[in-house]
């Protein structure tokens, strides 16, 4: 691609105002070819359409500047890059199946994959995968469950995610706490956190522990201590809620009693703090000592402050008397379009994508964790402690179920979560009354 053209791909980035709802495809309206056997189609394509999702800059310059160009100058083929605004992804993915104009590969995370194979959008990338060497699998062994339903391969990963908390070591020091010895289990964290709390009044000034509190967020702080607790959101067939447990009260009474009461640690309930500019972010304006967090978002603190000494506790139990766990696993990720003609150029751009050097060139460009375990190796881990230790964590990393309807199950939780955390309803009834909802809406997806 020129530079004329990749910089009109960029041009081409939708930041769209709708509101993206949960996915409902229709399983007819398709339109295009019928779906190719990557065992049987015989490669050839010249030109792709791919859609990403996300608008961040950083991304968008990296892949239609860097990225795509050199794959189109190693293959001959053309790639037209979208970008779409994660709310719109859905929405427009759903109008593009209906008018049979949907890209030959598009983005997505996690949660929406089985809804896309329910409605048998995607190609099984299983084929694809025999194909590569099984050192090559091995090496991406950790984030491929993430985006397989009941055991197929449909999403590619391009990088891992999770949540840890992070803290500020030099907090830690002049409350007269040790930064090299972080809290081992969440019940620590919160009695630690009680030490690093100031107040001027009754009002938090610095809170001493930041859990995510608006409605996604709230959703992914209840599951962190959930599986740190021994708990599960989803039973292991996907076909009703296992939440409203003993763990399940105990993980939500946690978090309520952190933003209220006499014991609290941290104030601005139902605050998004993933949309702050780095600079303003808790631990980088000193309104925060500890908080879960993610690894692009505590990279992105220390370079707004270069002086910041944060550090990223290992993933904990809940009281210690369970193994550790953490909320993460596989990022969002790449799927084939189960109608695109060009199976096999889609594949080849996938697998580009994902090959290690390449990985590891995305990953670093927009602060993610690499998907490969060879990646430790890379000077863009191994220079970072910060990864170092988001990696390490990756056998304890536990994602959202794939699970048909998961979206709407996820929104479900989170409005009652929130009913919870306000103190609208005791933390069992709130429970109660989600899981009714979600097993209705995982029947109704089966």
């Amino acid at each position: 691609m020129s530079s004329s053209s990749s910089r009109g791909a960029a041009r081409r980035l939708l930041a769209l105002a709708l509101a993206g709802p949960v996915l409902a495809l229709s399983a007819c309206g398709l339109g295009g070819p019928p779906a190719a056997d990557p065992a049987e189609t015989g490669g050839g394509g010249t030109h792709l359409t791919v859609w990403f999702p996300g608008t961040n800059a950083t991304e968008i310059e990296l892949v239609t500047e860097t990225i795509v160009p050199r794959f189109e100058a190693e293959t001959g083929a053309t790639v037209d890059v979208t970008f779409l605004d994660w709310p719109d992804m859905s929405t427009k993915l759903n109008a593009a199946y209906v008018a049979g104009t949907a890209p030959d590969v598009f983005g997505h995370g996690p949660a929406a994959v089985a809804d896309f194979v329910a409605n048998e959008r995607l190609t099984d990338l299983g084929p694809f995968l025999e194909q590569l060497d099984p050192a090559d699998r091995e090496d991406m062994a950790a984030a491929l469950p993430g985006g397989q339903v009941e055991g197929t391969q449909y999403l590619m990963p391009l990088s891992l995610q999770a949540s840890l908390l992070v803290y500020d070591a030099d907090a830690f020091t002049e409350a007269g706490l040790d930064p090299d010895q972080p809290p081992a289990t969440w019940v620590e964290a919160k009695e630690v956190a009680r030490e690093l709390t100031e107040r001027d009044g009754d009002r938090i000034t610095r809170a001493g522990l930041l859990l995510p509190s608006h409605p996604i967020g709230l959703q992914q702080s209840f599951a962190t201590l959930l599986y740190a607790a021994g708990g599960s959101q989803i039973s292991p067939d996907g076909t009703r809620a296992t939440f409203a447990s003993p763990e399940g009260t105990q993980v939500l009474d946690y978090i309520t009693d952190a933003y209220s009461g006499e014991q609290a640690v941290a104030g601005s309930l139902g605050h998004d703090l993933s949309t702050l500019p780095p600079a303003q972010q808790p631990l980088v304006t000193g309104d925060a000592a500890m908080m879960i967090a993610t690894a692009p978002q505590v990279q992105q603190m220390m370079s707004a402050d270069p002086d910041l000494d944060l550090r990223v506790a290992p993933a904990m139990s809940f009281d210690g008397s369970t193994p550790p766990a953490a909320f993460g696993g596989a990022g969002p990720g790449l799927m084939i379009n189960a109608d695109s003609p060009e199976q096999e150029l889609a594949w080849e751009f996938i697998s580009y994508l994902v090959s290690p050097e390449v990985s590891v060139e995305y990953t670093e460009g927009i602060g993610a964790i690499p998907m490969r375990a060879s990646a430790a190796d890379s000077a863009y881990v191994s220079e970072s402690p910060v990864l170092q230790a988001f990696l390490a964590a990756a056998p304890d990393m536990v994602p959202n179920p794939n699970v048909a309807g998961w979206v709407q199950v996820r929104d479900t939780m989170a409005q009652h979560l929130e009913q919870a955390a306000n103190r609208k309803l005791p933390a069992e009834e709130a429970l109660s009354q989600a899981a009714a909802e979600v097993d209705d809406v995982l029947a109704r997806a089966r």
